[in-house]
């Protein structure tokens, strides 16, 4: 299995964003306001908590989680995500996001065979939870899911550019 030591400093950097990465391509797919946006965070926040306290989660996906929750990974995803999303425009951050995706599923294609299935099916489930956390009446606070048309088609891209 995979750990921190398989991957160079940039590579392991990308891995700690792509759950950020899988929110925000939902995010700016159909921007949905402040709270949609909150509720959109806490639905990526609750996505790393449950891997932490999950004893049979996936052994990559638990080394990213635990990384990212000290001072260190927290400040190399923020400061990547910075890097590469500053002054973006919805669109393009959307663009970009699906890319970077494209490339985590690469990356672990070939440095992590054995782990890829297991953590691209939660970067996608990460997508699909922003997705229903932030539609009107759903998610985290409410009744039925509506994930708008908008998000379907980015999640569809999600799929394609992750393989699952």
């Amino acid at each position: 299995m995979a750990d921190k030591t398989s991957f160079t400093k940039d590579e392991w950097t990308l891995l700690l964003k792509s759950p950020a990465i899988a929110g925000m391509a939902i995010t700016a797919a159909d921007p949905s306001g402040l709270w949609g946006r909150l509720k959109e965070a806490f639905a990526g926040g609750a996505a790393l908590t449950k891997v932490a306290a999950d004893p049979s989660a996936n052994a990559l996906i638990k080394a990213v989680v635990a990384d990212f929750s000290t001072s260190e990974g927290r400040s190399a995803a923020r400061d990547g995500l910075k890097a590469d999303f500053a002054g973006g425009k919805p669109t393009d951050m959307k663009t970009k996001s699906v890319e970077e995706l494209r490339q985590v599923s690469a990356l672990l294609n070939a440095k992590a065979p054995a782990d890829a299935p297991a953590f691209k099916a939660w970067l996608r489930q990460i997508s699909q939870s922003t997705a229903e956390a932030a539609s009107e009446g759903g998610g985290l606070f409410g009744g039925g899911v509506q994930v708008s048309d908008a998000e379907k088609a980015t999640l569809a891209e999600i799929s394609n550019a992750l393989g699952v």
